[in-house]
């Protein structure tokens, strides 16, 4: 494997901030004593899922051991399969990848005089309400709401978990994941933002053994990672063209192959991490940017995207793995037309290593015409003959350090022997694949192909001449001095992001704009993170970690022992 950084791995796999002057309880038992302190003789006790919670368990460990007087299933009161599916059809679709993003609330999923049924069982005594939706029946005179993150309920669809309403036990794992991001994640994060104002308990189901902490030390976590630098908690997922360099540069077993994919970067999937003296609790990303939006995004940003962190940063490994999927992002007024996203998936590709063979394929090569490359590729597609890259697609040569630009409607993909930090806009599954070079995924089954949808994005004006114009070796260097370089280095002038890249050898400063900057080392050991003012305590940064600088800081600076680069991202 090609590369300077063959030192031992520093990556740290599952950072954390350490939250002062509050306490965590960890597994049943626990929590069962915290609740049992605080019951009273009559009572009404809440405990509200985000779908995925292992009902079973919650029950057998907590509910039982109360004793109840009443209990009441929240999931009696809702709508048939067949009801649900057919109020959310037109976002689900019969596409296996795509669907519409949900303005749905969660009370349209339940009948109402079903909930008014279970209302009237409540009685004198304690009662426990439980389940999806619990607070539709009562809010509670003590309340919990039980989360996970999306990677876990992501591990839990593979093995075997249904969608909320939907008995699709055995469902391919990308309509369930369909399923979740238009529909499911949309409705129970808005209901989760409710029952986060009234409930006194936060609980954490990633694993075996919940861990509970009250809404005062949940949001005493929210704000101090809304006042300081900040890591997110990696995943790493295993894919056909996945290649070996994360193995080692950041510590993965080297039992399984094929790792192809980390999301280091990615607010809407990652979740943040909370420890309380020896008990570590992980809270999804999203949970920070809903509750501490301006002091995260900045309200410049918060004006324009939202309660959206609008950057993602990812890996894609193909050293000693294969090409991705020749592919085309939409157009912005397409993404908003059929699938209601505000923004579209721009991105770019920032080399971290190659190999000397490295390329990527970036858009068509001059005098190609729409017609006959969407016929080749239809060809390729329905005789399983191999789709002649060579005659319509530009294969560039890459090395570390290089930037490829890739704006939406751009034919692209990482060839074999890269290592890439893609730095991109926020929406992540708007791939149309064009061609996957005659493979099957993991699983045994063909990667869905999306020629149709690829034709209408494709554009076609960008050729040979327009890509080496345009996103291919735009560096420009506009500060130099002994000791520091700073180069734009991107996107390109139709994407939002704005990406400069320091390379210094003792220090640093940046003064940010009422925006967050999402930043990655991406050579050199390790740096530290300070304030100029004592702002925030410091921070140690590892080889191609990724930290976010939230736009409260305003102002901070790196130093480093050896010589560093950062690539650094914000919202133009």
């Amino acid at each position: 494997m090609k590369g300077d950084n063959s030192m031992s791995s520093n990556y740290e796999k599952h950072p954390y901030k350490t939250i002062p002057g509050y306490q965590a309880y960890e597994g049943y038992a626990d929590i069962l004593a915290q609740i049992q302190k605080q019951r009273k003789d009559s009572m009404i006790l809440t405990l509200d899922f985000y779908h995925g919670t292992n009902t079973d368990q919650v029950y057998k460990e907590l509910i039982e051991p109360l004793c109840p007087d009443t209990i009441i299933h929240s999931e009696q009161a809702k709508k048939s399969e067949g009801e649900i599916t057919a109020l959310l059809k037109n976002n689900l679709t019969d596409d296996r990848v795509f669907g519409v993003l949900s303005t749905a609330t969660i009370d349209q999923l339940f009948d109402s005089d079903k909930i008014q049924e279970l209302k009237t069982k409540i009685q004198p005594g304690l009662t426990v309400i439980y389940g999806v939706g619990a607070s539709l029946i009562h809010p509670g005179d003590l309340s919990l709401f039980f989360d996970l993150t999306r990677w876990e309920i992501q591990c839990r669809y593979r093995a075997g978990l249904d969608n909320w309403g939907a008995k699709n036990y055995g469902e391919d794992i990308l309509t369930k994941y369909k399923r979740g991001y238009f529909v499911e994640w949309r409705i129970f994060d808005r209901y989760k933002w409710d029952c986060l104002k009234h409930c006194a308990w936060y609980v954490e189901t990633n694993n075996q053994e919940p861990k509970m902490i009250s809404m005062e030390a949940y949001h005493a976590g929210l704000r101090q990672f809304s006042q300081e630098p900040f890591r997110l908690v990696p995943y790493f997922d295993q894919g056909i063209w996945g290649g070996t360099w994360m193995k080692k540069v950041c510590d993965l077993p080297e039992s399984k192959t094929n790792y192809a994919w980390c999301f280091d970067g990615v607010p809407e999937e990652n979740s943040i991490c909370f420890k309380f003296d020896d008990i570590l609790v992980d809270v999804p990303a999203i949970n920070l940017v809903h509750e501490q939006t301006d002091a995260l995004l900045g309200k410049r940003i918060h004006a324009r995207f939202g309660k959206e962190f609008p950057i993602r940063f990812d890996f894609l490994d193909t050293m000693e793995g294969g090409n991705l999927s020749l592919q085309v992002h939409p157009l912005t007024e397409y993404i908003q037309e059929n699938f209601g996203m505000h923004y579209t998936q721009d991105e770019s590709y920032y080399i971290l290593d190659a190999t000397e063979d490295a390329h990527v394929y970036l858009g068509v090569k001059n005098g190609i015409e729409l017609e006959p490359l969407i016929e080749a590729f239809q060809t390729a597609q329905d005789t399983q003959r191999a789709f002649d890259d060579e005659t319509y697609i530009n294969k560039i040569p890459v090395k570390k350090h290089d930037h490829a630009l890739i704006p939406a409607g751009t034919i692209h993909c990482s060839g074999a022997g890269t290592m890439v930090l893609e730095i991109s806009a926020t929406p992540y599954i708007f791939t149309f694949k064009l061609y996957d070079w005659g493979r099957v995924g993991l699983d045994g089954k063909p990667r869905p192909i999306n020629i149709a949808r690829g034709k209408e994005n494709i554009q076609i004006d960008r050729n040979t001449d327009w890509v080496y114009e345009n996103c291919i070796h735009r560096e420009k260097t506009i500060y130099q001095d002994k000791d520091l370089t700073i180069e734009r280095t991107g996107l390109h002038e139709l994407e939002f992001i704005e990406t400069l890249r320091y390379s210094f050898t003792s220090e640093m400063h940046r003064t940010m704009n009422d925006c967050f900057d999402m930043i990655n080392l991406v050579e050199g050991q390790k740096v530290e993170i300070y304030s100029p003012k004592n702002a925030f305590p410091p921070f140690t940064l590892h080889y191609v970690e990724t930290c976010i600088l939230p736009a409260s800081l305003k102002e901070y600076s790196i130093r480093t022992k050896s010589p560093a680069k950062i690539i650094c991202a914000s919202v133009r």
